[in-house]
């Protein structure tokens, strides 16, 4: 059986990241990027990044999302294991509230880069994957033009309708 092509895979540290990467996962059924998932960790289970990479490549993967917590090297363990882009998404799943995974997925050495978007900003890191792949799907970046415009400008109109209707009231006070 032939498995499905794939744009994207996404990849978590653990289970109960699944929560804060849901936002790629919304993101990327929005604009109907076919993606995939997996736990992996990069302390316990090193040895399943290379293997889950090479699958994906052989399915069309063209960009690699990866979010964990606790010192996140996994954004960088996968991007050792693989010339495709690795956005990583530092999750605030530790005490330290994501700054340790911050550090961590941003401060990469020279050569091996992994483009890091907001602490638990998953979203984020789903709409820098579809730019990717927008730079040669004109139909993509249509649609992702569009949904800026239309979309998300209009959530700021309509924000700015309601405070104006509303004049603005103290709500610092109960």
């Amino acid at each position: 059986m032939t498995e499905l092509q794939i744009l994207v895979g996404i990849i978590m540290g653990s289970f109960s990241d699944r929560r804060l990467m849901y936002g790629a996962k919304a993101v990327l059924e929005k604009f109907l990027i076919p993606y995939d998932y997996h736990i992996c960790s990069a302390h316990r289970t090193p040895d399943d990044i290379p293997p889950i990479i090479n699958e994906w490549k052989g399915r069309g993967c063209k960009v690699l999302i990866v979010g964990a917590g606790w010192a996140a090297h996994l954004a960088g363990a996968v991007a050792a294991q693989t010339i495709l882009p690795v956005i990583g998404v530092p999750l605030s799943s530790s005490v330290l509230k994501g700054l340790d995974s911050l550090l961590a997925t941003v401060q990469m050495p020279p050569g091996i880069p992994v483009a890091t978007v907001a602490i638990d900003c998953s979203e984020n890191a789903a709409h820098l994957a579809i730019q990717m792949l927008a730079i040669s799907n004109d139909k993509l970046a249509m649609e992702l033009r569009a949904h800026r415009i239309a979309t998300m400008g209009e959530d700021v109109r309509d924000k700015d309708r309601k405070l104006r209707a509303s004049g603005w009231p103290d709500e610092t006070k109960s």
